[in-house]
């Protein structure tokens, strides 16, 4: 097993990171994490509704996408597999995830939680539209189920806008 551990308050390189295992000490959303000695890693070839911040509120299964995440990934080893670009915009590092051999990428997506965002064919393409098209067909999250949303007390109330 290669650890993706670094000195303290140092964060690994790419290369040493991709295909080495990483405990996930965070879950900022339904597709980003955060890995020690890693930093922040998005999980590459999806995307996942947006949980909002501040007075903006979740879209709709942006709070489920992020729960299922937690239970998969959260306080656990996992793998990072890297493919393509190894950054975003935001400087996160892009990787697919896996549990044992579990595709973490594709649970989300198969549970109608995240849906398939690669602008180019990548390896496990096939496994997420896959993934993708059985959770359509099941009506599964957003593909068919109704979102827990919160409840109008926790947002602000829209004055003047239209």
């Amino acid at each position: 097993m290669v650890l993706a551990m670094a000195p303290a308050g140092q964060v690994r390189t790419d290369e040493g990171a991709c295909g080495a295992d990483a405990l996930v000490t965070y879950v900022f959303d339904g597709d980003t994490v955060h890995a020690a000695g890693v930093g922040r890693v998005r999980l590459l070839g999806i995307d996942a509704p947006e949980a909002g911040g501040g007075f903006e509120r979740p879209a709709p299964f942006a709070i489920e996408a992020r729960e299922r995440l937690q239970a998969l990934v959260l306080r656990r080893w996992v793998r990072l597999e890297c493919d393509g670009p190894r950054r975003d915009v935001y400087r996160r590092m892009l990787a697919y995830l896996f549990v044992g051999r579990g595709l973490v990428n594709a649970q989300l997506v198969r549970d109608g939680l995240a849906r398939v965002s690669a602008r180019t064919r990548l390896r496990y393409w096939e496994a997420l539209r896959q993934a993708e098209e059985e959770a359509q067909t099941r009506r599964r999250g957003m593909w068919g189920e109704r979102p827990r949303v919160p409840a109008p007390s926790y947002t602000l109330p829209r004055t003047g806008l239209r």
